[in-house]
């Protein structure tokens, strides 16, 4: 989950070119995301149209939102189908030029990383024997399949939180719906793990489909010693992985 004392990731080549956050409430969906995840959220198109109509007003209004619009919606990029693992953030980091639009994530030239990604990465040491990097720079789990999505996708600079109510919610809620309901060409549920820090990641759960989750509290260093610690997170996700017939994620990052 993203929180006001964190920050967010680097910025490559977009797939949406550089625009106004005006020009892409204007856009149809399938120029802002992967086809299938275009697809998958068209029932939800006119509240996608006001939500991004929102953002461009409270840009209009001289107030400073992030992600920039060419990253307001990075975690949709990815096809559908490629999701294995789902690890849900909260809203994007508020500090300018660090949200990127992938949750715990933040841009590779940050320093020095959040707290709670400097808690991930000791868990994933503990976990697998992963050395920690000093970048924060996730996108080698997104290419993979693991769906970086935050609950909320904008925040205005400052501002943790700002953006909440705002109508995110109902597309992220059809989002997670979407990845826990596909299917394969016999019609059983595609693997998926669900990887669910605290508790407002945890209130997704009734969404999954039954699909198999891993829940711990928040690696926040408010929360992080009350079983974050030693959860395991990573390892347990691959064996679930492979108990589906999936391969398994890598979990190490590339050094600078």
């Amino acid at each position: 989950m993203v929180t006001g004392e964190d920050a967010l990731f680097d910025l490559e080549p977009a797939a949406v070119p550089d625009v106004g956050f005006a020009e892409l409430a204007g856009r149809p969906l399938d120029e802002l995301m992967a086809p299938d995840w275009a697809a998958a959220l068209s029932p939800l198109e006119g509240q996608f149209r006001d939500v991004l109509a929102f953002v461009a007003g409270q840009a209009d209004a001289g107030i400073h939102v992030l992600p920039s619009a060419d990253n307001l919606l990075r975690a949709f990029r990815r096809p559908l189908a490629d999701v294995k693992v789902l690890i849900l953030g909260q809203d994007p980091y508020p500090t300018p030029g660090h949200a990127v639009g992938l949750s715990f994530a933040v841009a590779r030239q940050t320093r020095p990383i959040p707290r709670s990604l400097a808690n991930i990465y000791r868990e994933l040491h503990d976990d697998l024997g992963l050395p920690p990097r000093v970048h924060g720079d996730l996108s080698a789990w997104s290419d993979q399949g693991v769906l970086l999505l935050n609950r909320v996708l904008s925040v205005s600079a400052g501002a943790a939180g700002s953006h909440r109510g705002k109508g995110w919610e109902a597309i992220t809620t059809a989002a997670v719906t979407a990845v826990a309901e596909r299917t394969d060409g016999l019609g059983r549920q595609s693997p998926l793990v669900a990887i669910l820090w605290g508790k407002d990641a945890l209130s997704v759960e009734p969404l999954l489909a039954g699909a198999p989750s891993i829940s711990s509290p928040h690696p926040s260093p408010l929360s992080a010693s009350r079983g974050f610690f030693g959860s395991k997170p990573f390892s347990q996700a691959n064996e679930l992985l492979r108990e589906q017939g999936a391969a398994p994620i890598d979990w190490e990052l590339p050094v600078l």
